[in-house]
């Protein structure tokens, strides 16, 4: 059984998902499939197909969720804090060093990866390249839109 490399957050995420779709999501389309039986011929009832295609995605997830939380390897990134290379769990500055913009990442496992949260996947090109990298290190990576050069102005671990 392959482990799923994950930080605390991202475990404590998954978990609160899976509690609200257990808790919440999964009695409320069970009462909402009994209504919509109630109302009689289920062939035509709009309610009910709706009602057990959500049902069929609650319990695909619940599963999916379940399977990932059963093999998270999390890491405590606290632990990490002496190294000044980049590594999984680091937050990490970043300048493009053709338009000056700053960005800023923390590399995180495939599975709680959200770009527009700060959050980059380990896996993504950009995140394979930034590992074992240090503070003033470029980062060269190529992108659909051509290739990318960073650099790196700060390896933070929280």
């Amino acid at each position: 059984m392959e482990k799923i490399p994950m930080t605390r957050g991202g475990y404590d995420r998954m978990g609160e998902e899976l509690k609200e779709l257990k808790s919440v999501q999964r009695p409320a389309v069970i009462k909402a499939i009994a209504e919509a039986r109630e109302q009689g011929d289920l062939s035509e009832n709009a309610e009910y197909h709706a009602a057990r295609e959500k049902q069929s995605f609650i319990e695909g997830r619940i599963s999916e969720l379940e399977d990932k939380i059963s093999r998270a390897d999390v890491i405590d990134v606290a632990h990490l804090a002496a190294n000044k290379d980049i590594k999984f769990g680091a937050t990490v500055g970043l300048i493009d060093e053709d338009t000056e913009d700053k960005v800023t990442y923390q590399l995180v496992g495939q599975d709680e990866a959200d770009i527009k949260k700060g959050l980059l996947s380990i896996t993504s090109p950009l995140g394979r390249a930034l590992i074992n990298k240090k503070v003033k290190d470029s980062v060269e990576i190529n992108t659909p839109g051509g290739t990318k050069v960073y650099e790196v102005v700060k390896v933070v671990y929280k």
